[in-house]
């Protein structure tokens, strides 16, 4: 019986994390629509303004960028597409590797960002918080 109780224990906390994960997606994306993005775009965005890059260059390779952000990389590919299309992010082609694509912000995309990353913030502590203070946390 401990056992079963234990793994129910392990399915409950797993469930909470989804859907503290869900419950945050949504806010980040009702908060961020005032700036024109939504949570994913706002992360790949935070994550090019705010990490380096492994070759300590200003560009992350896509599948680099894929890790970071945790989207799949066609996923992570129509994201770029549209943040390229607002003129938030510029796409080029690696130099070491013509296959490759890289990703950098715009000055448009560092300034989105530098709006944006206030309220994303917010939001982050706001719902962190609760469940920190949630019943049974």
């Amino acid at each position: 019986m401990a056992a079963k109780k234990s793994e129910r224990v392990l399915v409950q906390e797993w469930r909470d994390v989804l859907s503290l994960h869900a419950r945050t997606t949504c806010e980040l994306d009702r908060a961020l629509h005032e700036y024109g993005i939504g949570a994913s775009d706002f992360e790949v965005l935070d994550v090019l303004a705010e990490s380096t890059p492994a070759d300590g260059g200003s560009a992350f390779r896509v599948q680099e960028l894929a890790a970071h952000v945790h989207l799949s990389q066609s996923a992570l590919s129509r994201l770029v597409a549209r943040l390229e299309k607002a003129g938030l992010v510029a796409r080029g082609m690696c130099g070491e590797d013509r296959r490759g694509v890289r990703v950098a912000l715009t000055d448009a995309g560092r300034q989105r960002h530098a709006e944006a990353r206030p309220l994303q913030r917010a939001v982050l502590k706001r719902m962190l918080d609760e469940r920190a203070t949630a019943p049974g946390a």
